[in-house]
């Protein structure tokens, strides 16, 4: 396993769309896993494979508040189809536009149809921080970033702050 490096707005890498997963091969299941690590050692909790430059549509998350008792998921190919009409206020953050958060508005339930990384199919409704988060990823996948939703104000002390954290990080 590795750490990949986790792209950063604006890169306009973040932007591309991800094809689907054609076969569950040794380079998804390595791909999965090199994206657990990576997910795990930024503390976040999800990941999509767009994020590491990986233009497939893979995503990761582990939702569990329990460092010791890990929840791993996987979505291959997935598919988020609101149930509602009723939208939900979430405070968003993204590893990849680090330090930045915002109130979000999304479906507040949803249907989610994908793959895992053995094959296997999923069908599940989601609704609280899975619903949000499986949007969050699936606009990942689409090259599409939380910011987007915001003004053009808010977008722009967005790209200030990654410029000024990212400059932090290169001093340490």
């Amino acid at each position: 396993m590795a750490r990949l490096p986790i792209l950063t707005y604006p890169d306009p890498r973040l932007r591309t769309i991800a094809k689907p997963v054609a076969d569950i091969d040794e380079s998804i299941t390595a791909l999965v896993a090199d994206m657990f690590e990576t997910m795990y050692d930024a503390r976040g909790i999800g990941l999509a494979a767009t994020q590491v430059d990986r233009h497939v549509q893979v995503i990761v998350m582990d939702l569990s508040a329990d460092a010791d008792n890990p929840a791993p998921q996987v979505f291959i190919n997935p598919t988020v189809t609101p149930l509602t009409d009723e939208l939900a206020p979430y405070q968003e953050g993204c590893l990849s536009i680090p330090e930045v958060y915002d109130t979000i508005e999304r479906p507040s339930r949803v249907r989610i149809e994908a793959m895992d990384d053995k094959g296997q199919k999923i069908d599940v409704e989601a609704d609280g921080l899975l619903a949000v988060c499986i949007q969050h990823e699936m606009d990942h996948l689409n090259g599409k970033l939380f910011v987007d939703y915001l003004s053009t104000l808010k977008q722009a002390r967005a790209r200030d702050k990654v410029k000024k954290v990212l400059k932090a990080r290169d001093k340490k």
